[in-house]
């Protein structure tokens, strides 16, 4: 996660253009990381309800935890997008 580029007051029209180019390719970025942690948590919760090969109790349990971190790290990359998307 990287903390979007603020305009420095002095930095000139090239150098908000660059900082505009970098916000979106990082709101890009963070948009797709965000969709890989939503998938994965999709498929976790699956694994927790026993809808796997491996449903036994480890497995749902692992499946939980599984999504429980993806689902912290679905609103990081959130959260991340936002900022970039708001400073470009």
């Amino acid at each position: 996660m990287s903390a979007p580029n603020a305009n420095a007051p002095n930095e000139g029209i090239v150098g908000q253009i660059g900082n505009s180019l970098n916000n979106a390719a990082q709101y890009v970025s963070e948009t797709v990381q965000g969709a890989g942690a939503t998938a994965s948590k999709e498929a976790n919760k699956e694994k927790a309800k026993g809808n796997s090969a491996d449903d036994s109790i480890s497995g749902r349990v692992s499946g939980a935890m599984g999504a429980a971190s993806d689902k912290v790290d679905e609103k990081k990359h959130e959260g991340s997008a936002s900022a970039n998307k708001n400073s470009i």
